[in-house]
């Protein structure tokens, strides 16, 4: 048989129908690739629109749909939710702390977290090699993620070694914390020694962090001793982290079952156990009771913003990382807003869970000072004897040079809960002796309030909450259980964004994941000791005020303009429309080309306009006083912050810069397979025009206003499937840009082309300015443009095979 028999017509029509049966199970094949999530195959021929990844190794996929969004609420929902939000809430206002808060998150936040799950969903690489493929301007916003990330997860994971010290600690009865230790018999000596001084003026709970847990010294300038007892827990915790991420997603994917759930059941717990607490209406009521004169503070914006910022992890490249283990096809924007409520969600649970045990300490807090009023009150008279009733009580008071404390429960609400309370027992029998005057100052109380530094003080707020609790040291468990399964659960995706960024960079190209993986952590582990000695609570904390926060933002914000001005917001938007079924609204566009560049620039602004008028201090601890203090940073500190900010930044320019002088920092990669032309037939997509208005806010022109991903000027290069006869169409500038456009309706159109897509009923052209039906091409008018001899032969070819199609039905 020919391979074309047009002289017998019965084995045409046998060969038709061979034909179309073989469409039919391609399509078919298809349609079964998109319905079931779990690997993207490449196509069977490479094509020169759409590569395979990594030249034609499969990219690594999540197993569900579930797996990936606990992934993802597991890293975004990280420890500042349940340390960082609830201060800040009570700080700025209550409820009235709400409304910036939320609108932060719909101007800033939602929109960059479905930008990056998008462009890590569309061109299916890690952060580096995202930003680099979409333009080699931006392949230094990637590398600056990356540095970011790596100095990130070396003070983030000192977090998860404090947890897990507190952890081993806490199976024990009673808890070590929950007196002084000559008070437990932990220590032979009295009260009288130095070590004891200091536990009674700074209390049980704050002693035992900063004696014992940290063995302080007191500021940065002392390193002190290594303490070997952190630097134990900080291994553990490396190794930890290092067999959960070992695999990649094919581990830890399953991991965050765990570590994802747990510590909403744990919330949970503490939830229903502080609505039971006396005391805790008045501290959810006082979280919530708006103080609208805060919002007048443009410094309640400023963290409402930066608190949705780092509270997302955007701009770290881990979020990049695992959208691009997604399906082409996944609902990104679903996604995206899912996450990001949960989000919002688990914070205002933890605010609760913190703020009723803060009405329960109020209430503890004063009782005390009722009872320090009351034996007080009954000393002073006892000493009158008869002659109480002739002498006013304030008379009394004014001869002893006596003030009573005041005794207010909305007093104690309106303390910053970065502040706990070291209630220290007052005896108001055997401890009153008149004759040596107990109340020798005139301020003195039983109950003293002592701040603790962020990010430490929640932790402390639970730890003596705790020791109120029954069966404490199993609240203590299962407390710190939480803390290190949210921190380990944000620490992977940290370090997932540093390691894909290494694959793409091909650092290591013939080294193995788990090896790879084994090799970053190890150099973590050995530089992260340096958070282990007397005063590595203050590099942590010079990280933590330097290494992400101005990093960040500029991240954050060079992702928004490379999106918007050098990618194009009508390709990207095209891009989305391809993988969700539909084209990003309005409100999306606007967000990413005007509205969130402006909020990050303020936010830069204003942090930077902050720190040049107040400076920047740490936290130090004095152990005479028995509290913290601030202290402003040596002159070398301010050294190791502009290198922790200019390190990451610097790639941004430096490597376009290098570009433009011929030295390639970053190696040319080939793109990731992406079924553009089957996507677009499959959610049988029709290209829309932007509206005038659209247009007005995008700043558009008439000419590029187009929604479609390929360059409305170029010809489409097209490649036919395995089971079409039809050459490859190639560009010939020769010929018209009409005859060029024909040319590829009819490679689209007819015989199964189009890389072996379904084809809309009809064929034709899905270009916007020009569409093909009943073999006629029709202009921006819808009226038909004027034959000529090339569209003549094309509709007469199209009407014959039509006709042939006929007749075999």
């Amino acid at each position: 048989m020919d391979a074309f028999p047009s002289r017998d017509l019965a084995a045409l029509l046998q060969w038709e129908r061979h034909r179309r049966a073989r469409v039919r199970d391609s399509a078919a094949l298809f349609r079964r690739i998109m319905e079931v999530p779990k690997k993207i195959v490449p196509p069977a021929e490479p094509r020169k629109d759409s590569v395979p990844f990594e030249g034609g190794e499969e990219r690594e996929s999540w197993d569900s749909k579930l797996q990936f969004l606990l992934a993802t609420v597991g890293y975004a929902v990280g420890l500042g939710n349940v340390w960082r939000f609830p201060y800040l809430a009570q700080k700025n206002g209550g409820g009235a702390f709400l409304i910036p808060y939320f609108v932060m998150l719909t101007f800033l936040g939602l929109p960059l977290f479905y930008l990056e799950l998008a462009v890590g969903q569309r061109i299916r690489k890690g952060a580096l090699g995202a930003w680099h493929q979409v333009s080699h301007c931006l392949g230094g916003v990637g590398v600056a993620s990356a540095v970011v990330s790596f100095a990130v997860a070396l003070y983030y994971n000192t977090v998860i070694a404090w947890c897990l010290y507190y952890l081993f600690q806490s199976f024990q009865s009673p808890l070590p914390w929950s007196d002084c230790p000559h008070a437990i018999g932990v220590v032979d000596h009295n009260a009288t020694t130095s070590l004891g001084q200091e536990c009674e003026r700074a209390g049980p709970t704050q002693f035992f962090w900063y004696r014992d847990a940290l063995d302080i010294t007191s500021d940065v300038m002392h390193v002190g001793d290594f303490n070997w007892k952190i630097a134990g827990c900080m291994a553990i915790a490396w190794l930890l982290i290092y067999v959960c991420i070992m695999k990649g997603i094919v581990a830890s994917g399953k991991v965050v079952y765990v570590t994802a759930v747990f510590p909403y059941l744990v919330l949970l717990a503490f939830l229903v156990r502080g609505l039971t607490l006396r005391g805790m209406a008045d501290g959810i009521t006082h979280l919530f009771t708006p103080r609208w004169e805060k919002l007048e503070d443009p410094v309640v914006w400023l963290e409402a913003g930066t608190q949705i910022f780092f509270s997302l992890g955007l701009a770290f490249g881990g979020l990049i990382a695992f959208g691009s283990y997604n399906p082409v096809n996944n609902n990104c924007l679903r996604d995206a807003i899912l996450v990001s409520l949960t989000n919002c969600i688990t914070s205002l649970l933890a605010g609760v869970v913190v703020f009723s045990i803060l009405g329960f300490k109020a209430h503890e807090t004063h009782d005390r000072c009722m009872a320090e009023r009351n034996a007080t009150t009954l000393a002073l008279l006892t000493e009158a004897g008869d002659a109480a009733e002739k002498i006013d009580l304030q008379e009394l008071l004014r001869r002893r040079n006596i003030t009573l404390p005041v005794c207010d429960i909305q007093e104690e609400l309106q303390k910053n809960p970065n502040q706990t309370f070291d209630l220290t027992p007052f005896d108001s029998v055997s401890k009153v002796n008149l004759s040596v005057n107990p109340f020798h100052t005139k301020t003195q109380t039983a109950f003293q309030i002592k701040p603790l530094p962020y990010p430490q003080s929640q932790p402390l707020i639970f730890t003596e909450a705790i020791n109120q609790f029954p069966l404490p040291p199993l609240w203590a468990i299962l407390f710190f259980l939480m803390l290190f399964t949210l921190g380990a659960d944000s620490q992977f995706g940290t370090l997932e964004g540093v390691i894909s960024s290494l694959i793409d960079l091909k650092v290591f190209p013939q080294m193995r994941k788990e090896a790879l993986s084994g090799l970053v952590c190890l150099v973590c582990f050995f530089l992260s000791l340096m958070f282990t000695h007397g005063a590595g609570n203050y590099i942590f904390q010079l990280f933590d005020s330097f290494a992400g926060n101005i990093p960040l933002l500029v991240i954050g914000l060079f992702e928004c303009l490379g999106i918007s001005y050098i990618y194009g917001i009508k390709k990207f938007a095209s891009d989305v429309e391809l993988m969700c079924g539909s084209r990003p609204s309005l409100y999306w566009l606007v967000c990413w080309k005007v509205v969130s560049p402006l909020l990050m620039v303020t936010i830069l602004a204003a942090s930077l306009i902050k720190m040049a008028v107040e400076g920047s201090t740490y936290l130090a601890w004095d152990s005479i006083l028995g509290e913290s203090v601030n202290l402003q940073w040596p002159s070398w500190a301010w050294g190791i912050a502009a290198i922790l900010v200019i390190l990451p930044l610097m790639w941004i320019p430096l490597v376009p810069i290098a570009n433009a002088l011929g030295f390639r920092l970053l190696a040319e990669e080939e793109a990731a397979w992406f079924p553009e032309k089957e996507l677009r037939s499959a959610q049988d997509i029709t290209p829309q025009r932007f509206t005038a208005l659209e247009r007005a806010l995008l700043c558009l022109s008439v000419s590029t206003e187009s929604l479609k991903s390929t360059d409305e000027d170029q010809p489409v290069k097209t490649l036919p499937s395995q089971n079409s006869h039809q050459p490859l169409l190639a560009q010939d500038s020769k010929k018209s840009q009409r005859t060029q456009s024909v040319k590829s309706s009819k490679s689209l159109g007819g015989g199964g082309g189009g890389g072996g897509g379904r084809t809309k009923p009809g064929g034709g052209d899905t270009s916007p300015h020009s569409s093909l039906k009943d073999g006629h091409l029709k202009g921006d008018g819808g009226k038909p443009l004027p034959r000529g001899r090339s569209e003549d032969r094309a509709a007469k070819r199209k009407d014959k095979v039509e006709k042939n199609n006929r007749n075999s039905m």
